[in-house]
């Protein structure tokens, strides 16, 4: 039985295991840090399937004297085997997630909760905007890592967010991921051979669903990996099958054991599309995905929105509430009339209801031209141009043709005299600006949004001269800009410091970025025609942690016409039909029940189309008016009944990790710390700064290079304890003008220098030794630790035993208690007396292991009558399942495709039944003795 902890032998050195992961064709997959000399701090990759890994055998341990400065190294070798040996499968509480730099918000911790209550850790986080996606998928892949269960983890996100999506990994859970962005493949290709696959060299990625499924780049490298974790945000661009998103998220959700899906808009109002989602985490929950009820996905996803019960109460002092939208009415100048007056009566309503739209696009180049005009003239100028590039092809003589390029150059010269004669949008937009302060010397800073390219290059151009600041105070963001200058003006907009007053922002900026740390202004320049495009641009300052009221204003052409149906007419109830929605459901895409921002699109143009009240196409936000649908995605995730995720009770011989590490690092160097590493500890604000030496600097080489060079990381590493500080360091990076990564990082479970010194701490004795220390004990007790794996590898029962009686009648009890009540703490005294033991307890060694053999297998007696009824559950529903599917089978008309259907459902029942029968432990248990006390007089 291999775990993590265990000390085994390949090739004749010794290495102590650090992971454990099941293969389909190489047996176990171990992952090891040498030990013995020759391979000391080497890590390596083995498999059992093709390397001899031999675990020692507990019954061949030697006891040995710990003869440190109070029992320092067995303190040490215990709290290193406490950290390093995971949770049982099935144990879904809370043990490490809640102590990241976070606030403790017991909504967030609920999807950790629900995801380690499956049988495979699968969960979509369907929150709503500005809930904290991002930090619940840390605390899940927190509680993975220290289940043994988050070694290789890929995260694929939408590219605008890579960086900050890995900043808040690394600076709240201290999880570094590299990030394969423009500037990551750069260094990728400097360290790596071209021929090297990066997703078998790195552990720990991030990467844009963008670049991950062009085949010329990585989708090829895919093909054979596993991942303990794939994360994949935004999800809701994956559910149409048949493209390249759907493609890359079937193959990845093939290929790992966990699967974190998360987006505000799971869905597009289709159940067929949701069951898709639903599929990729669990095959076997929806067997019809055109009718399944809340009972069969509960277990797959949570939904809450900033009014659920489980939410409101907690993040009400810390998210200002949004006023409804200041809709702003402009009146066009005559030369813009003009251009309105003309789109009109040429192209909108002609005489004769024929556009002159030649070939294909009839009904739809009008209104383009229409919604680019409300943009911005410049805009309707590029879209005039991009129309005649498509006339180019047809055929020159014909009069359609003629007849509609004809049209077009009217249309452009209006255009041009509007441009000429100034835009009363741009005046209006610079006059809101300055009436909110955003100007020469003050530090307000605004976000507008447009969706045309065209005009946000345009309003580059314009406003800073107008604004009076200068043109390095306004950033550009939208689909065309590289990553890196993407990432360069998200980090610069949210540093105090930085020169960026106003973000020009297409819609690739209105999913997943946080732009609320130094801004609570929006103005929308131009609408979408759609609620959901709304909401998420919305959402990018109306977020938990907006702690000034998010003011939101949209710019709205107001034409005398009564021909011409201005923007302000029915976008000004879109808007607040939006605002209620928000309000009452917590998701403005239950309106129209569609979820899809084209679909959306399309319903709004249908209305300008026809004259019609908006009010016939998007109802007022009635809970009880939604279909069984909505009512299920909208309300069936709530979870306000549920009690908050329970918590593990934390075992440690140490009051601190900063005082695990100070002691760790005296032990493992080989003179004083202050002096090898030159170690400052400061004890009021948990801050430690040292050196950091190679092996340690290795760890950190997947974190961004500028980030290390800029805060010199790896010369001088500063970590702290005190969230207070940490909350501080990142207030002061903010207020910086370089970078967004603090100087001092946060000490969490999971941070690099805590998995460094815990293999220190375990590599320190010799291969099969156990320590023998002094406590307040009566008669000698042998600590336990007992792991029974399920046929995967994975630890089923965990228990710590403490043995006393030995040998005739040896008595079993928790060895967290005997440590306490013996006093094994920092200032204890060692007096050397424990090595007089050794001699006696020696021949005892076997006797310890047996009593605690035989109390595990009355544990998994327990065990097994307590989960019993969970397996019958388990089996019952996926019996259901099957026959359900197979009945569905018999309506496909092909045989071939019956016999395929039927392939595919024996399949997934067989993995079913796999994953069932893992929550069984398999083979024999390992035991072994891991120190014993003696008591402190002989």
């Amino acid at each position: 039985m291999i775990t993590p902890g265990t000390q085994v032998v390949v090739r004749d050195e010794e290495w102590l295991v650090k992971a454990v992961v099941d293969t389909s064709a190489d047996g176990q997959r171990i992952e090891a840090i040498g030990v013995s000399e020759f391979v000391r701090e080497t890590e390596a990759v083995f498999f059992t399937g093709i390397d001899d890994v031999v675990p020692l055998d507990p019954a061949q341990t030697e006891l040995v004297a710990d003869d440190s400065p109070g029992f320092r190294r067995s303190r040490l070798w215990l709290e290193a085997l406490l950290r390093r040996t995971p949770l049982p499968l099935d144990d879904a509480r809370i043990a490490v997630g809640h102590r990241a730099l976070l606030d403790d918000l017991s909504y967030q911790r609920r999807p950790a909760e629900r995801a380690l209550s499956n049988l495979r850790p699968r969960i979509l986080v369907a929150d709503a905007v500005g809930l904290g996606k991002t930090l619940e998928i840390g605390i899940i892949l927190a509680e993975l890592i220290k289940r043994g269960r988050g070694e290789r983890i890929l995260v694929v996100t939408p590219r605008a967010i890579l960086e900050q999506f890995q900043r808040e990994l690394w600076t709240r859970f201290s999880i570094p991921l590299v990030r394969l962005d423009t500037p990551g493949i750069q260094q990728v290709r400097q360290k790596l051979p071209a021929s090297r696959n990066p997703f078998s060299y790195y552990r720990r990625a991030i990467i844009s669903i963008d670049t991950l499924k062009n085949p010329d780049r990585y989708k090829h490298h895919l093909a054979g990996q596993r991942w303990d974790v794939v994360v994949i945000d935004e999800c809701h661009n994956l559910i149409n099958r048949g493209t390249q998103n759907n493609e890359v998220a079937r193959l990845l959700a093939k290929q790992a054991d966990a699967l974190i899906l998360a987006s505000a808009t799971p869905h597009n109002g289709k159940p067929e599309s949701f069951a898709e989602l639903i599929n990729l985490l669990d095959p076997t929950a929806v067997a019809d995905p055109t009718a399944y009820t809340e009972q069969d996905i509960a277990h797959l996803y949570v939904h809450r929105h900033r009014g659920s019960d489980d939410v409101r109460l907690e993040v009400a002092h810390n998210w200002k509430k949004r006023e409804p939208t200041d809709v702003q009415a402009v009146p066009p100048t005559a030369a813009e009339e003009a251009v309105l007056d003309e789109l009109a009566a040429v192209w909108l309503r002609p005489e004769g209801g024929r556009s002159p739209v030649s070939g294909a696009g009839r009904s739809l180049v009008p209104w383009n031209l229409f919604k680019a005009f409300l943009s911005s003239t410049p805009a309707l100028r590029a879209s005039i141009d991009a129309r005649r590039r498509t006339l180019r092809s047809a055929t020159a003589t014909d009069p359609a043709v003629s007849r509609e390029r004809d049209a077009l150059d009217r249309l452009d010269e209006l255009a041009a005299k509007a441009e000429e004669d100034g835009s009363s949008k741009l005046a209006a937009l610079v006059a809101h600006l300055r009436k909110i302060g955003v100007g020469a010397g003050s530090p307000t800073r605004a976000v507008v949004f447009s969706e045309r390219v065209d005009t946000l290059e345009w309003l580059r151009d314009e406003v800073p001269g107008r604004l009076g600041i200068p043109p390095s105070a306004v950033a550009i963001m939208h689909s065309k800009v590289p990553d890196n200058l993407l990432q360069d003006a998200i980090e610069d907009f949210a540093l105090a410091g930085g020169t960026t007053r106003l973000l020009l922002a297409g819609d690739l900026a209105s999913e997943g970025i946080n732009l609320h740390r130094q801004c609570h202004d929006l103005i929308h320049f131009d609408l979408p025609w759609s609620l959901i495009r709304i909401q998420q641009r919305n959402g990018r300052i109306d977020r938990y942690m907006q702690l000034s009221t998010p003011r939101i204003a949209a710019l709205a052409m107001a034409s005398d016409n009564p021909d011409v149906l201005s923007d302000i007419r029915v976008l000004t109830k879109l808007l607040a039909k939006e605002h209620a929605a928000y309000t009452v459901l917590g998701d403005a895409g239950s309106l129209l029940g569609v979820h899809d921002e084209d679909i959306e699109e399309d319903r709004v143009r249908d209305v300008l189309r026809s004259r019609a009240d908006i009010d016939t196409v998007v109802p007022d936000p009635e809970p009880a008016a939604l279909d069984p649908f909505e009512q299920l995605l909208a309300f069936g995730g709530t979870h306000a009944a549920e009690a908050p995720p329970p918590l593990v009770t934390e075992r440690t011989l140490f009051d601190s990790d900063a005082a695990y590490l100070t002691e760790a690092l005296a032990e493992v160097s080989d003179g004083p710390p202050e002096q090898v590493y030159d170690l400052r500890h400061e004890a009021d604000t948990g801050l430690l700064a040292f050196a950091p030496p190679e092996d340690l600097k290795r760890r950190l080489d997947d974190l961004p290079a500028d980030y290390l060079a800029d805060r010199a990381v790896t010369t001088r590493l500063k970590v702290t304890t005190s969230r207070r500080f940490a909350d501080a360091s990142l207030a002061a990076a903010r207020d910086d003008d370089r970078i967004e990564w603090p100087e001092v990082q946060y000490l969490a479970p999971q941070h690099p220098v805590l998995e460094w010194v815990t293999d220190r701490a375990l590599a320190q004795l010799g291969r099969n030794e156990t320590p023998v220390l002094a406590g307040t004990v009566e008669t000698p007790v042998f600590l336990t630790q007992g792991v029974w794996c399920n046929e995967r590898g994975q630890p089923v029962i965990v228990h710590w035993g403490a043995v006393s009686g030995l040998p005739d009648a040896p008595v079993v009890g928790d060895a967290t208690g005997v440590l306490e009540a013996a006093g094994i703490r920092a200032g204890t005294t060692n007096s050397g007396r424990a090595r007089a033991w050794i001699a006696q307890l020696q021949p005892l060694v076997p006797a310890a292991l047996d009593a605690g053999r035989r109390h595990l297998e009355a544990l998994r007696a327990e065990r097994d009558g307590r989960i019993a009824d969970r397996i019958a559950q388990q089996k019952a529903r996926l019996g259901q399942w099957a026959d359900q599917a197979e009945q569905l089978t018999l309506e496909l008309t092909s045989t071939g495709r019956q016999r395929l259907a039927r392939e595919r459902i024996a399949g997934e029942r067989s993995e079913a039944e796999r994953l069932i029968d893992s929550l069984t432990p398999s083979g024999d248990p390992l035991v072994r003795v891991v120190a014993v006390i003696v008591p402190l007089e002989r």
